[in-house]
Formats: structure tokens, sequence, C-alpha cells
């Protein structure tokens, strides 16, 4: 049977199967992190392929490759698995220590996307220019504002498995979370002035970044508080967990319909269900099973979502200009990350003590995902699309792997630090 020829289901079942066999592998051999392990997997395969292409055997590559262009990788995400990663991720969040950190997060996910989205623009147009392969700016915005959001779905995943300090785990997420839905309204904007063929006021931007935005965390704090009417009067996890399984995903087809931000719904009305529900309206059962089935959701979706981004390798294009254009990408986006991230968190540090290391692990732990890949896929065909594409994926490959792969000392460096103070202070007492 030809790959073409399959139907969702046999496409479904070979990259579960995938997914499953690296999984288990890295389970008994390697013990690195999941998602790092499953995306690490995929790419070697990816580049096998393509190696084994190069010596005359390029028909299963291109038939692979053919393959993966009938799965809609935007949609599968952003119309498929987003809603549910999100709302999982959110439901783990802890209000309380979001209120603590509501500034550093705050600021982070707003003003620090936004002011990364442009920088990474201005620097990519800037570089494009003295090269002499002026790249428009329209384009390096879209770049921006898709590359700068860290993925909460690749974060989440990480600093839950390496047990990071608590207050680490809440600033990070909470951002990741936030500046997710944010950068998703300023690449819908950026990409409604770039290709609607029509021009678009400063007036008319403003408001379509403000409805997306506000109108979806005002919609996500709706959606939290109506699942809370219907839980309250009962006490049974079957219901209770079908309840909000209908608010990731009825709830976001809604807020795609009022044309709202659906990803900044899920987390507000997560983050609402996950504290006040379950800690005022469910019972220990419930909590457990709710716990259990998201937590079964999340690891099944993100096996799949990594899989897909190792295998999309296949169909980007490679060419030695577009290789220089991902290698300038990596340390550009890292040096943009660390300014946005190191300038306010360090006027904070004034009045605030943090854990050792923290501006460096919130750097180099800002991981970008298959967000990014999604939102750059949907850009249009034309002659500036192969170069973003390339620099998205570079910038992804090498968070997910290097980064992803080399946070784990930098947190255990901070914990031991962050004890050794601790045991110093009971000392001096």
């Amino acid at each position: 049977m030809l790959l073409m020829d399959m139907n969702i289901y046999e496409i479904g079942g070979i990259i579960i199967t995938l997914a499953v066999a690296i999984a288990y592998l890295n389970h008994r051999f390697l013990h690195l992190q999941t998602t790092t392990a499953i995306m690490a997997g995929s790419l070697l395969i990816s580049l096998l392929l393509i190696i084994i292409g190069q010596f005359g055997f390029s028909h299963t590559e291109k038939q692979i490759a053919q393959f993966l262009a009938t799965i809609n990788f935007h949609d599968f995400l952003m119309n498929g698995i987003l809603s549910f990663l999100l709302f999982a991720g959110a439901l783990t969040v802890d209000i309380n220590d979001l209120k603590k950190r509501r500034w550093e997060i705050g600021i982070l996910a707003t003003l620090g996307t936004l002011a990364s989205a442009f920088l990474v623009a201005g620097a990519v147009y800037g570089i494009s220019v003295a090269i002499s392969h002026t790249v428009p700016f329209i384009y390096c915005l879209l770049f921006g504002s898709l590359i700068s959001p860290t993925d909460p779905i690749a974060v989440l995943a990480m600093f839950k498995e390496v047990d990071a300090p608590r207050f680490l785990h809440a600033t990070v997420a909470g951002e990741s979370l936030f500046n997710d839905g944010v950068g998703i309204v300023l690449f819908l904007t950026v990409y409604q002035v770039a290709f609607s063929g029509s021009s678009t006021s400063f007036h008319e931007i403003s408001l379509l970044f403000v409805r997306q935005a506000l109108g979806g965390i005002v919609y996500g704090i709706l959606l939290g508080l109506f699942a809370y009417w219907l839980i309250k009067p009962i006490d049974e996890h079957k219901i209770e967990i079908m309840i909000t399984l209908a608010i990731a995903t009825g709830g976001y087809a809604v807020a795609e319909i009022l044309n709202i931000s659906g990803p900044l719904a899920m987390v507000v009305s997560g983050i609402f269900i996950g504290n006040r529900g379950r800690n005022f309206r469910m019972s220990k059962q419930t909590r457990d099973n709710l716990d259990t089935f998201w937590e079964l959701v999340d690891e099944i979706l993100n096996a799949l979502l990594f899989v897909l981004i190792g295998l999309e390798l296949l169909s980007i294009p490679m060419s030695p200009a577009l290789l220089l254009a991902a290698g300038i990408a990596i340390p550009l986006v890292l040096v943009m990350r660390f300014i946005t991230v190191s300038i306010p968190m360090s006027l904070f540090k004034l009045r605030r003590k943090y854990v050792p290391h923290s501006i460096n692990i919130m750097v180099w732990g800002g991981l970008r995902g298959g967000l990014a890949v999604a939102l750059a896929l949907a850009i249009p065909e034309g002659p500036y699309r192969s170069v973003i594409l390339a620099m998205t994926y570079a910038v992804v490959a090498f968070a997910i792997i290097v980064q992803g792969l080399t946070i784990r000392p930098l947190l255990l460096a901070s914990k031991r630090r962050l004890a050794e103070d601790e045991e110093l202070a009971r000392t001096c007492e």
C-alpha cells in the first residue's frame, strides 16, 4: 500500500506507534526528557531518510514527504490539539503562585513578547539588507511574532519532569501560557496586514489585537464560571471530566467562531477550573481522576506533536542560503530572549530575591516548539516562506534538542545553590 493511499486512521496508527516506540526505547535505555527524546528520534529518522536519498534511494524519502504534505500540520495543532494541550497545562498551574509573580509574568508575557518580536524583526531585516538579500519587514515581523513566544507545550513538559524550583516553574509556566496567546494574536494581526489585500489603519490593527486578546481572556473567565456552575451541584467524576472535555473542545470552537483568542480562553478557563473548581467543588476521587485523564491526554498528544515536528524536516527545502539563514536565526533569537528577559528581571531583582541563576534558566529554558512551526507553515507560498520556515525549524530543533538536553544541569545547580543558601541561613541563626 502506498503511503498516499492511507486513511486518517492508518496515518494516526503509524504516528502513534512510532511515538510509543521512541518513548519506550528512551525509557529503557536513554532516560532523556520524553519530548526531547521523541523529537530527536524522529529527527534522526528524517536525517537518515535524507542521507539515503542522496545515494539514489530517494523514492522512499519523497513518498514520506508527500505523505506528510497530506497532514495539515497547522490545522492539526491550531484547530486540533492545541486547545487540549493548553487546557491540560493550565489545569496544573497554582493561581496563588501566579498572583505572587503576576508582575513578572504579565510584563514578560506582554511587553517582553512584543519587544522581542520587533527586535527580532529589526535584526533579521537589518542582516538581510546587509548581505544584499533583503527580506521585506512585514515578513521579518511575521517571523518575530511566531518565534518570540515560548511554547508552553515544550516548556511545561520539561519543567515538570525536571522538578524545577517552585518560583521558576510558576514564572516560566505562567509566562509561556500567556505569551503563547499574545504571540498568536500578534501573528494573526500581522498576517492580516500582510495578506488581507487591503490597506489597514493603525486603529483597525489595534482594535483587532485588543479584541482577540481581551475577548479571549473575558471569554475564558465566562467559560470557567460556566463549568463551575455545572460542576457545583454534582459529584460524579465521569460527568465532571466530560464537562472539562467539552470546555476544551466546544469552548475553543466557539472562540474561533467569535474571532477571539481561543488559546487565551483555554489558558484562563483551565486555570479557573484547576483552582476554584478543583479546590472547592471536586471530591478527592474526582480530582485524582481528572488529573490522571488530562495527564494522559497531555502525554499522548505531546508524543504525536513532537514526532510530527521531527518528521516535518523532510518537507522543508534546504539550500546553502537557507542553511545560513537558519544558522543566523538561532543565536539571534537567543540574544533577543536574553535582552527581553534580563532587563525586566534585573529591575525586579532590585526589590525581590530570586533563586540562583534564575535569569539564565528563564532564557535557556524558554523553548520554542510546535506552535512556531505551525504558524510558519500557515504562511502562504511565496519567495520568503522557505526562509521563514528554515529559520523557524532551526530555532525549534535547537531549542528542543540542545536547550532541552542541557537545561537540567542548570536547574540542578540552581537547586543546589538554593539549598546551600538556606543551610547557611539556618547556620547563621
